[in-house]
């Protein structure tokens, strides 16, 4: 099992950070070892003084495909989850004006806490219209919507799968929308698809 993400797919969010809007997907990869599960608490680092929450929609591949066209890029995955893509951002603006990786800042340890429960693409009356969001001690923070995406799940899937096969059980983090921020110590996060709650954890 891999962790894919996908960076800077909502205009907004690439706004904020003063990035540049990409024309292809940028990808960056986790390993499993970031996966924070069951809403057990995440702690924070001692290598960070900036950790930010990113809330993202999460697909779960569901068969082994390669060089996938998008016309099918819809078969290789039936269910939605929530995960957060914590950064290291002070470690990532670093990397970024030297033109380094993103590892250290994206992919520590329990750096992708994920929702236990995945929703089967059938529930969802239009998948270019899910909406989602991030509740911190109770204010909503970030909340986007797929009609945003600036490349869709199915492009998303054609354009890694031309370069890393993808398997069953393979996670893609989508992106994340505007709004993110740090977390500190005592913060209540909960995740929203639509408004079911499927995250729910403390910053510790």
């Amino acid at each position: 099992m891999k962790i894919i993400a996908i960076g800077r797919n909502y205009a907004e969010h690439a706004k904020e950070l003063n990035n540049p809007v990409p024309a292809t997907p940028v990808i960056f990869m986790k390993p499993d070892t970031a996966l924070l599960k069951d809403n057990k608490p995440f702690y924070l680092p001692d290598f960070s003084q900036d950790i930010h929450h990113e809330i993202e929609l999460v697909l779960k591949i569901s068969k082994e495909g390669k060089h996938i066209e998008e016309k099918y890029a819809a078969d290789y995955y039936d269910e939605i989850g929530l995960g957060v893509d914590f950064t290291a951002r002070d470690i990532q603006s670093r990397h970024k004006e030297k033109g380094l990786p993103w590892e250290l800042a994206k992919a520590f340890d329990n750096s992708a806490p994920i929702s236990a429960k995945f929703i089967s693409k059938t529930e969802f009356q239009d998948l270019n219209n899910i909406s989602f969001k991030l509740e911190v001690n109770g204010e909503t923070r970030q909340a986007g919507n797929t009609k945003d995406l600036l490349f869709s799940f199915e492009r998303i899937i054609t354009f890694v799968s031309g370069y890393i096969t993808l398997k069953k059980g393979d996670l893609i983090f989508t992106g994340t929308p505007e709004g993110v921020g740090r977390v500190n110590i005592g913060d209540h996060l909960k995740g929203y698809i639509e408004d079911e709650q499927l995250l729910n954890f403390y910053v510790k």
